[in-house]
């Protein structure tokens, strides 16, 4: 928690100063579970599915509502009363506005669901809908989470290479400095010289490109984590260190359920929800029931004098069910209810196919794991035999028993050896990543 304030922090401390932001491997995936647009979008659809839960909930509890009503005839109604009701002639009709010219009441009504069946799939389903959204905010951290690893490896692949190339640069200058001088005194022919210079050229736009490089594994780091591309940052791992990391874990004893599997969870809830759309179909042809009551007060006057306390209001009160029965559909219901069943056959078929192909992805990720371990220990062979052929060819060549083209070839083997090696250690870090999405290699 502290860790997590901290990065938090960043932004408005060493940010502002314009000084170097400093993380390990791990602190920039945390930073960018907390920064990452992505991951931030993830975040909110979480809450959002809160909040349609609690939506949902809440339309099946009491619902009470106020009214206030205030009714001016600017010009009365007239109705028709026969005459002889008030002493009149039969067959005439007197004119009689009945009420006063204002009216005002007040009332509160209280609604309750009883039964709907809509209702209880609907709270089932925004539970699901709210582990759908749990699962799509697992799926995009863990997608960051390789995002982050791979940027991260890119900036330490790419330091490492200059490093070396400005260690090879130095060697080959020296070389061709050294054949200079045995040049002048007509030792050897320039045709030496230039096989050196030309395997020089070689390495200096090889530099060129990994500077240009850097710049953009940087920016594409920030990025990544949520960071201004701009902003200076600071590695504090090294690519020998993470690849170490890697080799404690043993793959072949790693428990690998494909249930546990955050591919196979989103498949499962899926299936899940198309099960209770299924479920929803069949609810309608069920009965609804609600209940009501209610309170309201009304009076009535000439002049608007509501507010005196002289008014007379006039009280009444309601209670009452309703039940709503669905008798005949023209068969829509129980077409509806058909493509409900098809959908969920498919999703069955679905969550089964995508079950076997988790298993398969294992597997795979396991001997790809495993392989890239292996070709780790091969290239590193490799890159100490090369060492040691470029070592021998540069006393051979200090010597005169050696050409320059020999020379020139053993640098161009190492080089070679160097660039592998530096790329397996990679390829190591992203297979360890690729397997720990799916079987939790840090919780084994």
């Amino acid at each position: 928690m502290f860790r997590i304030i901290a990065l938090l922090l960043i932004p408005m401390g060493i940010i502002a100063q314009n000084e170097p932001v400093v993380l390990s491997l791990e602190n920039a995936i945390d930073y960018a579970f907390q920064n990452n647009t992505a991951a931030k979008n993830s975040e909110s659809d979480v809450r959002l599915a809160q909040l349609q839960k609690w939506q949902t909930t809440s339309t099946g509890l009491p619902q009470i509502s106020a009214n206030v009503a205030y009714n001016n005839w600017i010009k009365q109604q007239v109705s028709l009363i026969p005459a002889e009701f008030f002493g009149g002639t039969p067959g005439q009709f007197t004119e009689v506005a009945f009420g006063t010219t204002q009216t005002m009441n007040g009332s509160v009504t209280l609604n309750q669901k009883i039964f709907d069946g809509s209702y209880l799939v609907g709270l089932q389903a925004a539970k699901v809908y709210l582990e759908i959204s749990k699962n799509a905010k697992e799926k995009t951290l863990s997608e960051i989470r390789k995002a982050v690893v791979n940027a991260y490896g890119n900036i330490l692949m790419t330091e490492e290479n200059l490093k070396i190339i400005n260690s090879n640069i130095t060697v080959v200058e020296e070389n061709i400095s050294e054949l200079r001088e045995v040049y002048k005194n007509g030792v050897i022919e320039q045709e030496s010289i230039e096989q050196l210079q030309l395997t020089l050229s070689g390495l200096e736009s090889s530099r060129n490109y990994n500077l240009n490089l850097k710049k953009i594994a940087y920016q594409m780091f920030n990025l990544t984590v949520g960071l201004d591309i701009n902003t200076k940052v600071q590695l504090t791992d090294s690519l020998e260190q993470l690849v170490l990391v890697t080799q404690l874990k043993n793959s072949e004893n790693v428990d690998s359920s494909a249930e546990d599997v955050i591919d196979f969870k989103i498949a499962e809830n899926d299936f899940r929800s198309k099960k209770l759309l299924l479920k929803l179909e069949k609810s309608k042809a069920l009965p609804t029931i609600n209940a009501f009551i209610n309170g309201s007060y009304a009076g009535n006057s000439n002049e608007f004098d509501f507010l005196n306390r002289s008014q007379k209001w006039f009280g009444a009160s309601q209670f009452g069910v309703n039940m709503s029965i669905p008798l005949f559909s023209s068969f829509g219901r129980t077409s509806l209810t058909q493509k409900a069943k098809i959908n969920l056959e498919k999703s069955k078929r679905n969550l089964n196919d995508v079950k076997q192909k988790i298993e398969l992805e294992i597997q795979r990720a396991k001997s790809d794991f495993n392989f890239a371990s292996q070709d780790l220990d091969t290239k590193k062979q490799a890159l100490e035999l090369a060492e040691r052929i470029e070592q021998k060819n540069q006393i051979k060549f200090a010597e005169g028993m050696a050409s320059s083209f020999e020379l020139s070839q053993a640098q161009t083997q190492l080089y070679s050896a160097q660039q592998q090696y530096i790329q397996g250690m990679f390829n190591l870090i992203n297979k360890y990543v690729i397997l720990d999405a799916l079987v939790n290699l840090n919780e084994n």
